[in-house]
């Protein structure tokens, strides 16, 4: 069996990194930890491609939204899982991080048992979605395509009427469930706990929106006026490609 690749941490407060590493040790995890974005790029240079990255918002030196706008550029990168860590409780952070591409997010102080089980989660969230068999044990098409879009199930890249874009692994499972139900409509709580496979609690209601807001900028020509992800107020988002 291939070695699990390794989480990466990059958080500037020593006692919470060596008690984040310590946490996801014992949890039988692979981890590497750095101070800021300059050790974290050097180990990159090196050529492994972490499994996770635990991004802390506030550091010296380059800040990370600014890693995260970096990692979300590299063709190499842009796929790897990211939970962001922040002392900040701020909604306009919050959306900020998830709006740039980050999967997740955890408000300082938090629990170790509860960062252990988003850990989790999102691990198995992410090698689930990549190019896996049907239930029938039958290997899935390529590419599947609906109302002018193509999507490829492997590699999360979309053509809308000829037009090119990537999609995160959020992204793409949304828009897969959507296309697969077809006029259903979903509330919050419906695309939440399907997707993120968590209990829903109000705030969660502004992820779901900032990656509803993600995907109709890369799928839909005019974004504000949507043709194929579209808002049914009081109630939800349905698809209708």
């Amino acid at each position: 069996m291939a070695k699990a690749a390794a989480i990466y941490l990059i958080e500037d407060d020593e006692s919470i990194r060596e008690l984040v590493l310590y946490a996801l040790e014992s949890a039988g995890y692979a981890v590497r930890g750095f101070a800021d974005g300059g050790q974290f790029w050097q180990a990159l240079a090196e050529g492994e491609t972490p499994g996770l990255i635990l991004l802390d918002i506030m550091l010296p030196g380059e800040d990370g939204l600014t890693i995260l706008r970096r990692l979300k550029a590299s063709a190499r990168l842009s796929d790897t899982p990211v939970i962001m860590l922040t002392a900040k409780a701020a909604e306009y952070d919050k959306v900020r991080g998830l709006d740039l591409g980050a999967d997740d997010y955890m408000t300082k102080p938090f629990s170790y048992a509860e960062l252990l089980g988003r850990v989790k989660a999102l691990i198995r969230r992410y090698h689930q979605y990549r190019g896996k068999e049907n239930v029938e044990g039958q290997e899935e098409s390529e590419y599947l395509e609906t109302g002018g879009i193509r999507i490829h199930r492997k590699y999360n890249e979309v053509w809308v009427r000829g037009r090119h874009g990537n999609l995160t692994d959020i992204e793409y499972r949304i828009l897969l469930l959507m296309i697969k139900n077809p006029k259903k409509i979903f509330s919050a709580q419906n695309l939440y706990e399907s997707i993120w496979n968590e209990p829903y609690f109000y705030n969660c209601n502004s992820t779901v929106m900032v990656h509803i807001r993600r995907l109709r900028v890369k799928i839909e020509e005019c974004p504000e006026e949507p043709v194929y992800i579209h808002t049914v107020w009081g109630r939800g988002y349905r698809f209708g490609g």
